[in-house]
């Protein structure tokens, strides 16, 4: 009866037009006459929730992430997790941390242990609060320190100068830890009472001020009394964890104390056992650990000592805390607990372990499939009679000994690829330093006859400033050349076009034209490693640490780890006071191949850097050396290489290195001739892939010389009627837009006649673009020298006094 009410539609009623999905998944499969599979409708059902259910959802989904961030700062600090550690920075160098500290060192309750073979550190222990820290000090100077330690470290407490804040090199290092990433922070200025009121409110405002531009949202802690100190230890424990994404997916620690064990077959290399507590995620005994530094090593054993920075009152018993609040040293900690009660937690599976190999070993008869005839090997041994020349050698020399013995007239004739790459690069800087090179040549020989040496060693190194600023005002005008004319280059007149530029080939379109990216590979593909699909893999090695368990010392433990086959120089550097940071590798990440870095200039920087220049990597937890590539960043298949390094653009930059998976913050340094390191560009890790084409382009111009309606006659650009005929298939086009090809040389001295889509104009110039794919040269090098104390460089010319003759 219900059914008998209901309206029905009648023949009048309005049909309206269906709806057209557009390009969304399926309608392309319905357009081309097929069905959408059935998988995806389940999917839609449980999004279609009502009202009600939507807020539920959302409702749990806050609650829950309110309860991990909770979870995650009661673990920081507590009983079950590591200390909290705090890296204090001096920013400035009038700003002294030791009176910082010692208020610190005064809160209530609290037992104090000093810190083994390292200077200003101490752990801060609250048995009532529940809380344990771990500070540790570094100078803004000391740049390997810092960025080492702001990699572990879960806050970083930076002193700040009461009047100026910080200076040139608190600036350089605030610059560094900003492109690294930066982990939670606290501002706090020390001293300030000694200058007049109303100065020091105006001290206070020019400190806010200056302030805001770097610490947005950031508050300021003065620290001169007990009060204040405890308040920024709460704002320490109580404030948000920042994330750094290379460290949250590995486990990683900071060594407490270490102990070197050398090996039976020599002293420089040993069994290290570092302690320390366990972060970021589980670390497994089977897997490799790179120690921040000096390389990837294997680890055979994880032993579980006495947690020497443990609330509980059982392990400091004995140790009581008198009212001056001695401070106990932690020094009784360390090599003698691992000897006392020491626990094995597992020990290397040899089967499951991970290896160390980093490199292919390629065979040089893998490509071979036959093996030669009698007949060839009879026609080989003819045509080496036929080609066996008469060369002059000493008495008693054998046939083997005369084949090595070059002619003088072979010297010149052999050339490497790779001087022809060079002069490539440096056809264009002939142009602008042979003129100078030789008059100051001249100037240097007449003067050094007539020139006495003083004894003061003053003059001496003034001209050698002098000298470096020549070469900087050389490179400004390289690069100043290479913006006005990109990629031209002056066709050769002592050799013909044709050899010189024989690797280069003509394309249609750079865009569109198809390039192999398995062609003609270099011989140090041979020995990379390359994914079938890398974005696939990471994502299935990022889930699998998400979900699953795996087995090892949890976070928060305190472990020592026996890491085997380690040099002696890394215990030498731990007892200097240097910190020893260690992090668990992922699968494959000891492995070599092609990095690309997506990178921008540092504004801070505007010296030119050309490319295959060697350049300092700090990429995620590695600093290696290398000679990289720079090319374009774009979404097409090949990618221009560039000859500098672009101060208004993003470019990519490639180099053979070992595997990291993104995401991972990069840091390009630059070392100067007295041994700073100054920072040019930053960026993070693009991808790895070797099969991205990084394409070389010269260009050969020639002027017009006689002009018809859509023909013209065109010289210096070839100097032969061979090498004309040579590059006949390639398109020509014009700075002025027009295009065309050539038609036929023109008598022997490489004039053309060349034919075009229009006329041209007198002052137009016709160029022929070449085209050569480049590989990185193999010139990593994992070890990386100690940089001076960073000094703001004077001697930099400003572009803008750079002018062009």
């Amino acid at each position: 009866m219900a059914g008998s009410g209901a309206h029905r539609p009648g023949p009048l009623k309005q049909q309206n037009k269906a709806h057209k999905g557009g390009k969304h998944s399926g309608s392309s499969q319905r357009r081309a006459g097929g069905r959408v599979p059935v998988k995806a409708q389940p999917r839609r059902r449980l999004r279609d929730l009502n009202r009600v259910d939507r807020r539920h959802q959302a409702l749990q989904l806050r609650r829950q992430r309110k309860e991990a961030v909770l979870a995650e700062k009661r673990s920081l600090g507590s009983r079950d997790g590591p200390p909290h550690l705090v890296v204090v920075v001096l920013l400035h160098s009038r700003a002294a941390a030791q009176d910082g500290l010692r208020l610190l060192q005064s809160q209530d309750s609290a037992i104090i242990r000093a810190d083994e073979g390292r200077a200003g550190g101490f752990a801060l222990l609250c048995p009532r609060l529940k809380q344990r820290w771990h500070f540790i000090t570094a100078q803004a100077g000391d740049l390997h320190a810092v960025l080492d330690l702001a990699k572990v470290a879960d806050s970083l407490l930076f002193i700040l100068d009461p009047v100026d804040g910080w200076d040139s090199a608190g600036e350089h290092c605030l610059s560094c830890l900003f492109a690294q990433g930066l982990p939670s922070y606290a501002l706090a200025v020390l001293g300030g009472t000694d200058l007049p009121p109303k100065k020091r409110i105006d001290a206070r405002k020019k400190l806010s001020k200056s302030i805001e531009k770097r610490f947005p949202e950031a508050k300021l802690f003065p620290l001169t009394t007990e009060q204040e100190s405890s308040l920024l230890l709460r704002h320490l424990s109580s404030q948000k964890q920042r994330h750094l994404a290379f460290r949250d997916h590995r486990a990683h620690l900071l060594a407490h104390a270490a102990e070197f064990v050398p090996s039976q077959d020599s002293e420089l290399t040993g069994t290290l056992k570092v302690s320390g507590f366990v972060r970021g995620q589980t670390l497994n005994v089977n897997s490799l650990v790179h120690i921040v530094g000096h390389g990837d090593f294997q680890v055979s054993q994880v032993d579980a000592p006495l947690d020497p920075l443990s609330l509980n009152a059982r392990v400091v018993k004995g140790q009581k805390r008198s009212q001056d609040m001695e401070v106990q040293d932690g020094s009784g900690n360390g090599a003698d607990e691992m000897e006392e009660d020491v626990k094995v937690l597992m020990k290397a599976d040899p089967s499951k372990q991970e290896s160390l190999q980093s490199e292919v070993v390629p065979d040089p008869m893998e490509g071979e499939q036959t093996w030669p005839t009698e007949e060839e090997l009879r026609e080989a041994e003819d045509s080496l009679k036929a080609n066996r020349r008469v060369v002059k050698v000493p008495k008693g020399t054998s046939k083997y000994q005369a084949a090595w013995i070059v002619d003088d007239g072979e010297e010149g004739s052999e050339k490497d690829d790779d001087e022809y790459d060079d002069m490539d690069d440096d056809l264009m800087e002939e142009a602008v330093s042979q003129d100078g090179e030789s008059s100051e040549e001249e100037a240097e020989e007449e003067e050094s006859e007539t020139m006495t040496v003083s004894e003061c060693l003053r003059d001496d190194q003034y001209d050698e400033k002098m000298e470096e600023d020549e070469q900087m005002l050389e490179r400004y005008k390289q690069e100043r050349m290479d913006e006005m004319f990109p990629d031209e280059v002056d066709t050769p007149r002592d050799m013909p076009a044709r050899v010189r530029f024989q690797k280069y080939r003509g394309l249609k379109s750079f865009r569109t034209s198809p390039w192999d990216p398995k062609e003609n590979l270099p011989r140090d593909y041979a020995r990379i490693f390359q994914f079938q699909d890398f974005s696939r893999t990471r994502k299935n090695l990022f889930r699998q640490i998400e979900k699953e368990e795996t087995e090892g010392a949890s976070v928060g433990w305190y472990v020592t780890l026996h890491v085997c086959n380690v040099p002696v120089s890394v215990m030498e550097s731990f007892k200097e006071g240097k910190p020893l940071v260690l992090f668990s590798l992922l699968p494959h990440e000891q492995k070599m191949s092609v990095l690309n870095f997506l990178v921008r200039r540092h504004p801070g920087n505007s010296e030119p850097v050309r490319a295959k220049e060697e350049l300092i990597f700090h990429c995620g937890f590695r600093r290696f050396r290398a000679s990289p590539l720079f090319s374009q960043h774009t979404s097409a298949d090949k990618h221009k290489l560039e000859r500098f390094l672009r101060p208004d653009a993003a470019l990519v930059v490639t180099v053979y290195a070992p595997i990291t998976f993104p995401p991972a913050s990069v840091l390009l340094f630059k070392q100067r001739s007295n041994g700073m390191h100054d920072l040019i560009a930053t960026g993070s890790l693009l991808s790895v892939d070797p099969d991205r084409i990084v394409i070389k382009r010269l260009v050969l111009s020639g002027h017009p010389f006689k002009i018809f309606t859509k023909t013209a006659v065109v010289r210096y650009m070839f100097f032969n009627r061979e090498d004309v005929m040579w590059f006949k298939p390639v398109e020509l086009r014009t700075k002025w837009g027009r295009r065309g090809h050539i038609k036929e040389p023109l008598g022997t001295h490489g004039h053309m006649k060349c034919h075009f889509d229009g006329q041209l104009k007198s002052q137009d110039t016709v160029l022929l673009n070449l085209y050569k794919r480049v590989f990185p040269k193999w010139t990593y090098d994992p070890h990386v020298p100690e940089p001076v104390p960073w000094v703001r460089s004077q001697s930099a010319l400003p572009e803008r006094e750079v002018e062009m003759e």
